[in-house]
């Protein structure tokens, strides 16, 4: 992140939205808004915005199975592969 380029005060946002559209864009960097001072809201192309959401559920799912084998949950390999290929 540049700072300098990545930070923007509302009052930017709502005088040059446009510009900052392109530069979200063309950068791939998110920028961020702030109002009065404190950061608000974070502006993000759909694209990386998409691969973000992706991989935080990925995370959530790494999460769920490693509480699963923590408690025991779990089904052994050849009665996973047994069910699919009965499924198929």
């Amino acid at each position: 992140m540049n700072i300098s380029r990545d930070i923007k005060p509302v009052s930017y946002l709502k005088a040059r939205a446009a510009d900052l559209l392109k530069q979200v864009n063309e950068t791939r960097r998110p920028v961020i808004i702030t109002q009065n001072g404190e950061p608000r809201a974070v502006l993000q192309d759909p694209e990386s915005y998409e691969r973000m959401r992706n991989a935080i559920g990925l995370l959530k799912i790494l999460a769920i199975s490693e509480e699963e084998i923590k408690v025991g949950d779990v089904v052994p390999n050849d009665a996973v592969f047994k069910k699919v290929q009965d499924k198929l």
